[in-house]
């Protein structure tokens, strides 16, 4: 049972609503640099800091890499640390990004999914740490406060990215239940690094010069800690659930139960895919929806268990892998459903490059050929772009 009672609805954007959480959490350190769609994110935090709402040390810096690499002194010296950015802000950061995970720093980024160029366009698109992805505001908000703790935990210590999709969520007014600053408090926890620069008494070094005898070493203590996650997440999104009375998994699984076709999809669209889903129910077609929250670790036993009674299944990727192989979330669906003895046929649909438009007609039309493969058993087209 939750023991919040003092919330309250409000009316917020997903850029809003994370700017809020972060002010509920209070980081010691921020460090950012604008980029369209999440600039609104550290404006409005800037005020909070400002009228000296929150007690962190914003730094204005001149770029996105710049931004993270204060972010990764600041962590290494022991701070809580946020950030925000998208696109071409993200892929400035990226040498970073590898030196911020490489040093186990519990960083919490917020991106905002935009395209990256060239051409230029500002909309949302998923080419682009732990990655968890946010289908509406209330659940951007809520996974800011997750993020925070899973990335703290002594079995993972790495940097979480929570992503929103740009202008569909981070910029659309949607009712939310704001939670109490005392509960909120009480939830993080107070940080404390075990291992910090500024700890003169015993000394560490972050980031020295790692030759071969050793580098793979490093390497697999890593990739055991982002492994190790997978549970952190599961075990956060339940505490915050008997907190605060909305539990979250590793995915939602949505009239999937008895589904003979299924879409996997991510975040926003999910929404619309639903509506489409329950129109199909009332005509008596089994169809239902796989929406994994959780894409970085990839929760491949868990997303095979969920789909193995599913004839046909179609991910819909808001991104190409330009490997002419379909999108990443095709990749590793496919990927994960290779060892089943009886695993479904799937097909990929790449959709809403750019911030295009993901209506209704677009999700049955799918639903409607993963039909008609399940009869027929023929796949025309493996993948294929929803343009119209």
């Amino acid at each position: 049972m939750a023991i919040t009672v003092n919330t309250r609805q409000t009316g917020l954007t997903g850029n809003s609503a994370v700017a809020y959480a972060m002010k509920q959490i209070n980081p010691d350190v921020c460090a950012a640099y604008p980029i369209t769609p999440s600039t609104q994110i550290m404006e409005e935090f800037s005020s909070y800091v400002a009228d000296g709402v929150v007690d962190t040390e914003l730094i204005t810096v001149e770029s996105e890499h710049s931004a993270m690499s204060a972010c990764i002194g600041a962590a290494a010296a022991g701070a809580r640390v946020m950030t925000a950015t998208s696109s071409q802000g993200l892929a400035l950061m990226w040498e970073m990004l590898y030196i911020a995970s490489g040093m186990r720093l519990p960083i919490v980024l917020a991106d905002v999914n935009r395209a990256l160029s060239a051409p230029i366009n500002i909309h949302c698109d998923h080419s682009g740490w732990i990655q968890i992805y946010s289908e509406t505001v209330q659940e951007a908000y809520d996974n800011l406060f997750q993020a925070v703790r899973i990335a703290e935990n002594e079995n993972v210590l790495l940097p979480v990215m929570i992503c929103l999709d740009g202008f569909i969520t981070s910029h659309a007014i949607e009712n939310i239940s704001l939670l109490n600053d005392a509960e909120v408090k009480q939830f993080m926890g107070e940080y404390k690094a075990k291992h910090t620069l500024l700890d003169t008494d015993h000394p560490v070094t972050y980031g020295a010069m790692t030759l071969p005898d050793t580098y793979i070493e490093f390497k697999r203590q890593q990739s055991d800690a982002i492994a190790r996650a997978k549970d952190v997440v599961a075990e956060v999104g339940k505490e915050f659930g008997a907190r605060f009375g909305r539990e979250y998994g590793l995915m939602e699984e949505y009239r999937l139960d008895d589904a003979e076709v299924a879409i996997v999809i991510l975040s926003s669209a999910a929404g619309t895919t639903k509506v489409a889903v329950d129109e199909f129910r009332k005509a008596d077609k089994k169809v239902g929806i796989l929406r994994p929250r959780l894409f970085r670790p990839f929760p491949h036993k868990e997303i095979a268990e969920a789909l193995k009674n599913v004839k046909v299944v179609a991910c819909l990727d808001r991104a190409d892998s330009m490997s002419s192989f379909g999108g990443p979330l095709f990749n590793d669906v496919r990927s994960a459903l290779y060892d089943m003895e009886k695993r479904p046929k799937v097909v990929n649909r790449i959709f809403g490059l750019g911030g295009r438009d993901y209506k209704v007609k677009d999700a049955a039309a799918v639903l409607e050929e993963l039909l008609k493969i399940a009869v027929t058993g023929k796949v025309e087209a493996l993948i294929k772009y929803i343009t119209i």
